[in-house]
């Protein structure tokens, strides 16, 4: 009797083992038969997940945000507001192994956007939710008596999503200089140098 396999779950496998192969040949490396190759597939059992490169790597581009959503939605929050807001936008930093390689491959995926519109429709609609939830983080310092009325919103937005991606980007290009606990350390002085004093 044929083995079932779980689509969802294989193409899972297969985005994880295209970020491999980024993370080692670059993107331009990703071609479906080296992708294959890492998951251990022929390249025509692969074509029966994704017809062609630009579909792997947009399903593969898609799961890291995909993948840090859940981490977000999986949070052990607690009844500490201003801990939260740290735990969720931690999942926006490379913190760890499984974090750092997701990040390294966003960036790659987003050098690749600039001149890919299918990736780059995808990346928008990423840009755009990330700000969302950093707007949503700004205020809701204010609405939860954290900060003042007074604190200009889009721009503290602004400022905390140029501080994620900067951060993220150090952490990746210099991991010996931005590790986990400087990542947080900075993280939480600008958000306690927004509270109310």
């Amino acid at each position: 009797m044929p083995k079932k396999v779980n689509h969802e779950e294989q193409k899972h496998i297969l985005g994880k083992a295209a970020w491999r192969v980024i993370k080692k040949e670059g993107i331009e490396g990703a071609s479906v038969r080296k992708v294959a190759e890492e998951a251990g597939l022929s390249a025509g059992s692969l074509r029966h997940y994704f017809s062609n490169q630009n579909e792997l790597l947009a399903y593969s581009m898609n799961l890291v945000s995909e993948r840090v959503k859940t981490r977000i939605q999986n949070a052990a929050f607690t009844d500490d507001h201003f801990e939260n807001m740290i735990l969720v936008l931690g999942e926006l930093l490379p913190l760890d192994e499984e974090r750092r390689l997701e990040m390294e491959v966003w960036i790659a995926f987003n050098i690749k956007a600039l001149v890919d519109p299918h990736l780059s429709e995808l990346s928008s609609r990423v840009y755009e939710e990330m700000k969302t939830g950093i707007r949503n983080i700004i205020e809701g310092l204010v609405k939860l008596g954290l900060s003042g009325t007074e604190m200009k919103i889009e721009e503290e937005a602004g400022r905390l999503h140029a501080l994620i991606d900067g951060l993220a980007l150090h952490a990746v290009m210099k991991p010996d200089q931005f590790n986990e606990e400087k990542m947080k350390a900075i993280l939480r002085n600008h958000l306690l140098s927004l509270l109310e004093k």
